[in-house]
């Protein structure tokens, strides 16, 4: 492996909505981090998600919405 090279980014949480470093690009909601939506498809058009031991589907439609269904 290329030494300089750097494994992709998949997801990180943002830094608190007041926080001065504020950069482009950084999504902020007040009560938590965000996620863009490209690292949790990773190039998909699905993603399976569980929580509280139910699994739901994350999908992006051709209009470039997204639905979650159970």
């Amino acid at each position: 492996m290329n030494p300089s090279a750097q494994p992709p980014l998949l997801a990180q949480p943002t830094a608190p909505a007041n926080d001065p470093a504020d950069t482009a690009g950084e999504l902020r909601q007040p009560g938590g981090p965000s996620l863009d939506s490209q690292a949790l498809l990773q190039g998909g058009r699905a993603v399976s998600i569980r929580h509280n031991g139910e699994v739901y589907r994350l999908q992006a439609t051709r209009q470039g919405k997204l639905i979650l269904t159970k």
